[in-house]
């Protein structure tokens, strides 16, 4: 099993990484996020996993371990592949996976492109018990009704999860408990 690589960027492709390693161009399928931080040319350490199926074998790539456990995780789940591991993993945080298992929010998880409300659902119940509360996430749990009314907002104007979590994250701790409000200091935040 190939456990981690390190080599330079000699291709970024819509999905993937395409890293040379020892003279050997390697194609590796990575989240999103990772495609927009780093440019060609650059060297990286990446922890990886390989998926072998039938007719093809497939090198899946993350920058930390944890990253790679979710995603093996997740492969555990009933109607859930690499494809769909790694869109959740480019859509959603460990942190938002989180709130949405230990808050009872499979909707955060049907945001997903690729996930329907069903998956949500066994995606939710599955990590349940899979993974572990990381310190602060009574704070994430306990997000006001105001806070998912916002959030419910920012991801049908098109933004994602992520994105929305980060834009209510930078609002002032004095915010009015008001949805008007706060989504039009979220939305400064974009600007």
């Amino acid at each position: 099993m190939i456990a981690t690589l390190r080599g330079e960027i000699i291709q970024i492709e819509e999905n993937a990484l395409i890293l040379e390693v020892g003279g050997v161009g390697l194609r590796v399928f990575v989240p999103k996020l990772l495609l927009t931080r780093f440019n060609t040319g650059e060297i990286i350490l990446l922890q990886t996993h390989l998926v072998v199926r039938e007719n093809d074998l497939s090198l899946y790539g993350f920058e930390t371990a944890g990253d790679r456990q979710l995603f093996l995780t997740l492969l555990g789940v009933d109607g859930v592949g690499p494809k769909v591991a790694l869109s959740i993993l480019s859509t959603l945080n460990l942190d938002t996976v989180q709130r949405a298992v230990f808050s009872d929010e499979p909707d955060l998880l049907s945001r997903v492109p690729g996930v329907g409300k069903k998956t949500a659902q066994k995606i939710q119940l599955y990590l349940k018990d899979r993974l572990k509360p990381i310190s602060g996430l009574e704070k994430i749990a306990s997000m006001s009704d105001t806070d998912s009314e916002v959030l419910a907002a920012l991801t049908s104007l098109g933004y994602s999860v992520v994105e929305a979590q980060t834009a209510l994250q930078s609002l002032p701790k004095d915010a009015p408990d008001d949805v008007e409000q706060k989504l039009r200091l979220a939305l400064g935040y974009f600007q």
